[in-house]
């Protein structure tokens, strides 16, 4: 069977899929799409990853979708086009827009600085590290809000290594599940920065920041603003930040152990209904939800005649924020990247080492999941797994198959 005629089986029937049609009318080579599901089949049976969902979509319509392998290692349920994911750092991008929208309606200003917010943030210095030890310093400029959507806060996170900083990061309680928006930003603001506001490019707690302003400046908490804002009007049903017991047979879950490292993989539980809503991390979804926010981002910013965010407000958003000057750290900037306005973006078609065009925009969730837009080419994709230590490996390789169908 044609994997696109397989990917007719039934899709959660309160999420209206997205209009489907053959590859070679989109201009996408069924052959090559076919060598994409026989590479991913093959890391399944390799134990690479226990089951996958793809998805490519061109000209707003989609070409390939596939569920790969089983949903969850330890039984023998097939992964399927309605499983769910942990989507994590996926869930950023929706908070972004959620902020941009605010923008647009003219009650926040990108400027403007994070303490007219949460003035808890007033008394924040930046930690200079000498010995071990911090020796705080003055801030030289307030944080913006557009500093915490492009991550040049000076805020860091738990996980960005192993400094001082970081572990005090780890050793408060950030990612505690019980506490409140409110009080995670109180704990943030408590610590020091790791670098001058605007200076250098580290991914951090900004968005979870950015969250908390949603509550505060809409009045509602940050899953009522959601769903009434973009979930709702993009009929994302599936996607929220837990969901129901009914729908245990449904998800998505990794290995116990990493195949590769063997260390224990834990997740949080998608069941279990947060205190806090991560706006850094804390969605489930499912593919075809995601794939209904990616059009409306393919699209400039509507979907089904809805409008969530307007065309020029999108373009600024997916255009890189990052000057010469300042520094980017880590590893998930690749060559021939900057960085917007919740989206990395590609600001070469080459540099970087796997295919794309200049212009796509793109982000990933630490357990496996990753799209990106490609405006040059008319086309998005989707790729869903639970798989965190495999995350990196299987996004480029998602990425070279893609573009190698590419007609």
């Amino acid at each position: 069977m044609n994997a696109q005629v397989a990917t007719k089986q039934a899709t959660d029937p309160q999420t209206p899929p997205l209009p489907e049609a053959r590859p070679q009318s989109l201009g996408l080579s069924p052959t090559r799409l076919a060598r994409m599901s026989d590479a991913f089949k093959r890391e399944i049976d390799k134990g690479t990853i226990p089951g996958v969902t793809v998805m490519v979509a061109r000209r707003g319509q989609i070409g390939w979708f596939e569920a790969l392998g089983r949903q969850n290692p330890a039984e023998s349920a097939p992964m399927t086009r309605d499983s769910i994911f942990r989507i994590y750092s996926m869930t950023k991008p929706i908070i972004s827009i959620g902020i941009m929208q605010l923008v647009e309606d003219g009650f926040l200003l990108l400027s403007e600085p994070l303490t007219k917010y949460i003035p808890e943030f007033s008394a924040q210095k930046v930690g200079v590290e000498n010995n071990g030890k911090f020796d705080l310093v003055p801030l030289q400029r307030p944080i913006t809000i557009q500093d915490l959507l492009r991550h040049t806060s000076g805020l860091t996170n738990d996980t960005a290594g192993n400094g001082p900083l970081q572990q005090m990061y780890q050793q408060s309680r950030i990612r505690d599940r019980g506490i409140s928006n409110a009080e995670h930003a109180a704990i943030v603001a408590g610590m020091p920065l790791l670098c001058q506001p605007g200076a250098e490019w580290n991914y951090s707690r900004s968005t979870d920041i950015l969250g908390r302003i949603i509550e505060i400046v809409s009045g509602k908490r940050l899953s009522a603003y959601l769903t009434e804002r973009i979930l709702a009007p993009l009929q994302m049903t599936e996607t929220a930040f837990h969901t129901a017991k009914e729908n245990a047979h449904r998800l998505a879950e990794p290995f116990a152990n990493d195949p590769w490292s063997g260390e224990a993989v834990k997740l949080i539980d998608m069941l279990e209904k947060p205190v806090m809503e991560s706006g850094g991390g804390g969605l489930v979804s499912t593919t075809m939800d995601y794939a209904r926010f990616c059009q409306m981002l393919l699209s400039g910013g509507s979907l089904d005649g809805d409008r969530i965010i307007g065309r020029k407000t999108l373009k600024a958003m997916a255009s890189n924020h990052l000057d010469p000057s300042v520094r980017i750290n880590g590893t998930l900037l690749s060559p021939g990247h900057g960085f917007g306005l919740g989206f990395a973006v590609r600001t070469h078609d080459g540099m970087a080492p796997f295919a794309g065009s200049a212009g796509q925009f793109f982000w990933s969730g630490v357990a496996g999941t990753f799209f990106w837009i490609d405006p040059a080419e008319e086309l998005f994709a989707v790729f869903m797994s639970q798989g965190p230590g495999q995350r990196v490996y299987l996004r480029d390789l998602m990425r070279g198959l893609v573009y190698a169908a590419v007609e």
